[in-house]
């Protein structure tokens, strides 16, 4: 109980500080557009690969599943509601996370057992605002655009599927598709996004600035980075759910 009280704490204080260290002074834009690069250009391909196969499987599972009862022609609702809503954001921020996590965390944690960081404080300038800051900022604007791109491929794909194995046209699934969708339901998937993205890089910020020790601690902490993530990710996906359901119906 004491250590999880402890692990809220750092992370609201350093979440603070890099919200502060936002709002003051002027910003280096070119710190934030390259971790928007690291995080968010570098990883559009698996987020590509994850959304039109995560697609495709549902659309073919859904339409086996609902053809006893003569509701295969909804398949294409079924898919574009559950990966806009959820398996969208989910799956891109799982694996976005895993991928840009590990890497955040690898590299501020080497430079923590080098006193790369100790050097920035002895030269008066503020490691949050060099190097959490940015990272912040950067996955948190960076998620919703991922999960946008996953939201689209991923209707692609399940819209494919459909058409070849229920025999739908283009016109009927795309029709589909679009009165199923609502403002409130692409609200629900990107909001959860935005808040995925700030949790990928507030743990990875954490965990690698408070490495001690030396190439080991750094693998271990790169490790318990991802699952921290992953963790976080699923348990706070479940209670924005039920909050946004609330909201939303």
């Amino acid at each position: 109980m004491l250590r999880a009280f402890e692990f809220v704490g750092e992370i609201t204080l350093l979440s603070w500080s890099a919200l502060k260290e936002f709002f003051i002074g002027r910003q280096d834009w070119g710190l934030i557009v390259e971790q928007l690069s690291k995080g968010g250009v570098d990883s559009w391909s698996i987020t590509l690969l994850t959304a039109i196969f995560t697609g495709m499987v549902m659309a073919a599972q859904f339409s086996i599943g609902l053809e006893p009862f003569g509701a295969s022609i909804y398949t294409s609702k079924l898919v574009s509601l559950g990966i806009v809503r959820e398996l969208g954001p989910v799956l891109t921020a799982l694996l976005v996370g895993g991928r840009v996590g590990a890497g955040f965390t690898a590299e501020l944690g080497s430079m923590a057992v080098t006193e790369q960081i100790d050097a920035i404080r002895c030269l008066g300038a503020n490691p949050v605002r060099k190097l959490v800051m940015p990272r912040v900022v950067a996955m948190t604007l960076i998620m919703p655009l991922l999960t946008v791109l996953a939201d689209l491929v991923g209707c692609f794909g399940g819209g494919l599927v459909s058409m070849l194995q229920v025999d739908l046209t283009a016109q009927y699934v795309a029709r589909q598709m679009l009165e199923t969708i609502g403002p409130e339901d692409l609200l629900h998937g990107l909001m959860k996004s935005v808040f995925f993205g700030y949790w990928i890089a507030i743990i990875a910020c954490w965990k690698g600035m408070n490495i001690r020790g030396g190439a080991e601690s750094v693998g271990i902490a790169t490790t318990e980075t991802v699952v921290y993530i992953s963790v976080g990710i699923l348990v706070s996906d479940f209670v924005l759910t039920q909050l946004f359901l609330s909201i939303y119906g």
